[in-house]
């Protein structure tokens, strides 16, 4: 069917796995997801052997709230694996929790990667599925699979031009005739924009936030238009007083922090649409762009993305999941 759909499914796989910065999702064939939790692990003994405490949701709530002998990690940043022992801990307790522990040396894998991932990030992957125990591993590109996910035509002699907006990296590929036939990305995702939420409320309101604050500070914001003001309230801690506070803001006040990291993934898009060539411009032109990835869900990227390409901007459906989504039409391949 597809080039490289056929080269992966030479040795047909069992199990895919989309680690991404934010989440890890396990897929398997014959059941689809099985395993979708944070990609987080919390560790004690960290002066001598650490030992895994909690990991997924589980450690997702002890977030700037552990003991100095507890350590909350996270195995991948800016889409990279950065930890190869956390990650590992990591996939051990995906698989156990999906009931896939006991066929795992018999088990081929097939994982998702940046599409400009250096070697030595590709072989901490492979490197990570070893140590785990699986029998085999094959990397593909992730925007390839989320566009597979979203169900764009990427056989068809025709261009598919696709934005995976993830937690640590954001990707824009032109995709035609099975294959990527550009691709540029940028080290941004949705876990920056929660550092650049977090800064403007230090630096303006004098007023602190943690992680989780700052992820749903975002989603409150995502719900709404930009330029439309809503009020939310957020709780944390006064450099004022030094006490536990409520800060009540506009949405709108988030406007500019929102537009700054909108125009770096912007800039992105322009990359690629001057390097494409004018066949491929006339099917974008006609077709447009689609955005994948958790940050397709905030309005204010499609809208943005949209009046500053010219190009008609869609999300497509369940966008978080569309590289799951495209790992299990690989599989069931």
């Amino acid at each position: 069917m597809l080039q490289m759909m056929s080269l992966i499914s030479r040795r047909r796989s069992e199990l895919a796995i989309d680690f991404g910065t934010s989440n890890l999702r396990l897929i398997r064939r014959d059941e689809g997801i099985v395993f979708d939790e944070p990609s987080l692990c919390c560790f004690s003994d960290l002066d001598r052997v650490p030992i895994l405490t909690a990991a997924g949701t589980a450690a997702w709530a002890m977030i700037d709230r552990t003991p100095r002998q507890l350590d909350v990690r996270r195995p991948l940043r800016r889409g990279v694996l950065q930890d190869i022992r956390t990650a590992t801990h990591l996939l051990i307790y995906a698989i156990d929790r999906a009931g896939s522990r006991q066929r795992l040396a018999a088990t081929r894998a097939v994982i998702g990667v940046p599409a400009d991932a250096t070697q030595a990030e590709r072989q901490a992957l492979l490197t990570m599925a070893g140590d785990v125990g699986l029998r085999s591993a094959r990397l593909v590109s992730e925007p390839f699979v989320a566009a597979l996910g979203a169900e764009l035509p990427v056989d068809a002699p025709c261009a598919s031009m696709i934005v995976e907006c993830g937690a640590g990296t954001t990707e824009v590929a032109v995709i035609s005739l099975g294959g990527i036939c550009i691709t540029r990305s940028v080290r941004i995702g949705g876990a920056s924009l929660d550092q650049g939420i977090t800064d403007h409320l230090h630096l303006r309101h004098k007023f602190l936030i943690g992680q989780q604050s700052a992820e749903q500070l975002k989603k409150d914001y995502v719900r709404g238009k930009l330029g439309q003001p809503t009020p939310i309230q957020i709780r944390g801690r006064s450099l004022a007083t030094g006490l536990p506070a409520v800060l009540e803001i506009s949405s709108r006040d988030l406007d500019n922090v929102v537009e700054k990291h909108v125009a770096q993934i912007t800039d992105v898009i322009r990359d690629v649409l001057n390097a494409t060539s004018p066949e491929l411009s006339r099917d974008i032109h006609t077709h447009g762009i689609v955005l994948t990835g958790g940050g397709a869900l905030m309005a204010a990227l499609r809208e943005l993305i949209e009046h500053d390409t010219g190009l008609p901007t869609r999300v497509a459906n369940d966008p978080t999941r569309c590289v799951a989504h495209g790992l299990h039409r690989i599989l069931s391949h």
